[in-house]
């Protein structure tokens, strides 16, 4: 793409094709912006028809950039990181005084420890209001215009600057009642987890017929007796529908509560951040030691 065309193109255009490329599937990506599929279909054909190229080879298994359009989209992630730094820069200024956190994490935190402690933030400041975005997916704070992440992550990326909030774990659970033995698989961005790494050890070359790209949906796969497979276990405990199970070893991940770097310099989100951070430590730790009940199998 020439220089000429990247002028005249629709920013808009760029959010949804990073979008796709990023998140590997058109749905995922209409997650992320909060559009519908058919919304996301019709952006990129016409981001595609207007520069007469085609950027994705359409397989089964999602939607992958065509090798010799990689430049095009590096070229169009330089332009968003130019354009997301000057709105970070203005944020930051304004963060002094700022009144709304805008925070993103995934759907089982935001489904199970995230809401109270939110609210407890709330309480505790205020005037303060929150806005929450959910999504598994891996997220640049600019593009989606937050302030602040939630994540579970080995480490955490070259622009974002985090404080240690405990450890997620993760357990085999399958159903209470008793269910289909088959293993259910990690799909998406899940597939990236430490846990699918161990999971794909214990299927020793196996390929699960049923999955999910989310953990909270195979929390209900389990529980309507599909199968079994891993879970966090702040997500699987509580739930009265299904059981751990004895032998497949735990795996544990790093959780982080960070901000963008452009934003680490206000004293205002780095309090929130520290605090929601220590509140998340003592949240996970108080979990961690509870299995709830025996397993369902050996």
């Amino acid at each position: 793409m020439a220089p000429s065309e990247m002028q005249s193109a629709n920013w808009d255009d760029f959010r949804f094709v990073l979008a796709v490329a990023e998140a590997g599937s058109v749905g995922s990506a209409a997650r992320v912006l909060g559009v519908n599929h058919a919304t996301v279909l019709r952006r990129i054909a016409a981001f595609e028809t207007a520069h007469g190229t085609q950027l994705f080879l359409r397989t089964a298994q999602g939607y992958t950039v065509r090798p010799e359009q990689l430049a095009v989209i590096e070229a169009l992630r330089e332009t968003a990181r130019a354009v997301d730094g000057v709105a970070r820069t203005i944020r930051g200024r304004r963060s002094a005084g700022a009144t709304r956190l805008r925070i993103t994490s995934t759907d089982t935190f935001c489904g199970t420890v995230l809401p109270p402690l939110l609210a407890r933030l709330r309480r505790e400041t205020p005037g303060l209001s929150i806005d929450v975005a959910t999504t598994n997916v891996v997220l640049d704070l600019g593009r989606m215009d937050a302030d602040m992440t939630v994540r579970p992550a080995l480490q955490l990326p070259a622009d974002l600057v985090g404080a240690p909030a405990g450890r997620l774990r993760f357990a085999v659970y399958g159903a209470a009642e008793g269910g289909a033995d088959a293993w259910l698989g990690l799909r998406g961005m899940l597939s990236r987890a430490p846990a699918a790494a161990e999971l794909e050890r214990l299927l020793d070359g196996e390929t699960p017929e049923c999955g999910a790209d989310s953990f909270v949906t195979l929390r209900e796969l389990i529980a309507a007796g599909q199968g079994r497979t891993y879970l966090p276990t702040i997500l699987g405990d509580p739930d009265p529908r299904i059981v751990r199970e004895d032998g497949p070893p735990e795996v544990s991940v790093p959780v982080w509560v960070a901000l963008h770097g452009a934003l680490s310099d206000s004293p205002r989100l780095v309090a929130l951040r520290d605090t929601l951070a220590g509140w998340l430590r003592d949240a996970l730790g108080a979990s961690s030691g509870r299995s709830g009940r025996p397993p369902a199998r050996a």
